[in-house]
């Protein structure tokens, strides 16, 4: 089966039954190869003439998609199908759905780098704050006026007007951003879900690198949800054990929430105390107790002592980070920046009291953090937009923070990605305390951009 191509993007048309019996012979590798030559940006199947499909149907194709993606650094994902489908698919895949759905390939190719500056005039609504921002963030970076609707009424009372939208998007998901690895960030703690029987096999499901990346952006607090982990032999305790060691040297704790010993030796856990882990029945018990979470790390942040230097290949990418943040706040704030300085040097803070700041990590072809500060009334500005409506609450504030530089770093990623850089990023650590910034980031040697944003001062900083 081949492909029709529009422009950049390339759709594959199966029909009839899709059960993972039948669907290798309308879709193989020969037939995604035979893509390569076509310099395309975005591969997708359609659904259209889809009568039934199973999971092991769609994964059949999505296996074949990630297995191009990987090499080409393209998007993938589905398009054309209806509402019921959408959610039948969102529901397949829940948490481990990293590729895009798109309702039709019109929208599709609104989120297509070839239909760049061919400026249309669409309506936006998604549930997720997150996922409406970043499809935002996209549209307007490729020339579109995207009209957002924060809520399912207003997106109701717009779309009655259709004439006046090229398109109105809905039932859509961008599956090129953020991190599926971690199952959530609280109170600034990582979380990772671990189930069934450990084995060798965590060395190999583990993503070391962005742990430690993580630990290089300033997160102290790991903290395993264990509730459905059955029991452990001998190899998970190892790599449990020198995953605690290797903490010691960032000052962070790892905490095991949820894990009885019933199938598990007591020595087991007597070794891993030995290594630093820490045991909670429950995870209020950590996420709850603002006292403990400070002990433990979650509320601070510790500088490392392998600092590490500038290198040519991160400085060389520093105008793709800049415009990524610089479009992404313009944007999210209606504001235009302007830079007012730029120096190799430490960070430097100036009246750093009514500030909020982040740091973003990635890793991967080439590797680095992003630091950024910003004046209170920008961030809340963002919070306002994420979640539609003004707060002074300092949690949600963060929260949203986090959301918003999660959506810079995901733009960066794709900055690089069409230079065929490919990246990973980690989740964004917050700081309400500049000062705790300031701990984790000190002798750490970085460029710092000092932007103004309709005479607010905004600082940016890219480092190692």
């Amino acid at each position: 089966m081949r492909a029709t191509v529009k422009g950049r993007v390339a759709v594959f048309h199966p029909q009839g039954f899709l059960d993972g019996n039948n669907a290798p012979s309308f879709l193989t590798m020969d037939d995604i190869k035979a893509t390569e030559s076509l310099n395309v940006d975005m591969l997708l199947v359609s659904l259209k003439k889809v009568i039934f499909f199973n999971k092991n149907g769609l994964d059949v194709f999505i296996k074949l998609l990630i297995s191009i993606r990987n090499q080409k650094h393209i998007a993938i994902g589905l398009c054309d199908y209806d509402h019921k489908k959408f959610t039948t698919i969102s529901a397949f895949y829940g948490n481990t759905l990293n590729f895009s759905l798109f309702l039709t390939e019109k929208i599709a190719e609104l989120f297509a780098p070839s239909n760049k500056n061919d400026s249309k005039t669409v309506l936006l609504f998604n549930e997720d704050p997150s996922q409406r921002s970043a499809m935002a963030i996209e549209l307007f970076d490729y020339g579109h006026n995207p009209v957002i609707a924060q809520s399912k009424k207003e997106f109701d009372e717009k779309k009655q007007n259709p004439d006046i939208y090229y398109a109105i998007i809905e039932d859509t998901y961008l599956g090129l951003f953020g991190q599926k690895i971690a199952t959530r960030v609280t109170g600034n703690a990582i979380i990772y879900t671990v189930a069934n029987f450990l084995d060798a096999e965590i060395g190999n499901t583990f993503n070391i690198a962005y742990h430690n990346n993580s630990l290089n952006v300033g997160f102290r607090l790991f903290i395993f949800d264990a509730y459905k982990v059955v029991s452990m032999n001998v190899h998970a305790l190892n790599f449990f054990t020198k995953l605690a060691s290797s903490a010691a040297e960032y000052n962070a704790s790892i905490c095991f929430v949820g894990l009885t010993f019933e199938k598990t030796p007591q020595s087991f856990k007597n070794d891993l105390e030995d290594a630093g882990m820490m045991f909670f029945e429950n995870m209020d018990d950590i996420l709850k107790n603002k006292e403990l979470l400070q002990e433990l790390g979650g509320s601070a942040a510790v500088a490392s002592k392998n600092v590490r230097s500038l290198n040519k290949a991160l400085v060389n990418e520093l105008p793709h980070f800049i415009d990524a943040t610089v479009s992404t706040i313009a944007m999210m704030t209606n504001a235009q920046a302007s830079k007012e300085s730029m120096n190799v040097q430490t960070l430097d803070i100036p009246n750093s009291a009514n500030q909020y700041a982040s740091s973003i990590g990635f890793y991967g072809d080439v590797d680095g953090m992003i630091i950024l500060v910003f004046p209170k009334e920008i961030a809340k500005k963002a919070c306002e937009l994420l979640i539609g409506e003004a707060t002074e609450e300092e949690e949600a504030i963060l929260d949203s923070l986090a959301e918003f530089v999660n959506i810079i770093g995901g733009r960066a990623k794709a900055l690089l990605g069409e230079k065929k850089h490919h990246v990973d990023i980690t989740l964004p650590r917050t700081y309400s305390d500049v000062a705790s910034l300031m701990e984790m980031a000190q002798n750490k040697k970085g460029v710092q951009v000092n932007l103004s944003f309709e005479g607010s001062n905004f600082i940016f900083f890219l480092t190692r």
